[in-house]
């Protein structure tokens, strides 16, 4: 029998970023043309981490609601 904390994990996956709108930014998956909308994770916000259209980025999904998201990490480059 397995332990279950009752939540559940979150689906890791890399993206472009298209469009800032009001404090969120659309996100394009990568080898697919789904748009996620996502929002700056906590430790992105607190350290204020500038995430600009064209960044890659990788978003936290959840596998209830696959169009919101976190974005969790800024790649450098």
């Amino acid at each position: 029998m397995s332990e279950s904390n009752g939540k559940e994990e979150a689906i890791e996956v890399t993206g472009i970023v298209r469009e800032a709108v009001r404090g969120a930014f659309r996100v394009q998956l990568e080898n697919s043309e789904h748009i996620v909308l996502c929002h700056l994770g906590g430790k992105m916000r607190k350290n204020y981490i500038r995430v600009v259209p064209g960044d890659r980025v990788t978003v936290e999904v959840s596998p209830y609601d696959f169009t919101k998201g976190r974005i969790t990490y800024r790649d450098r480059g």
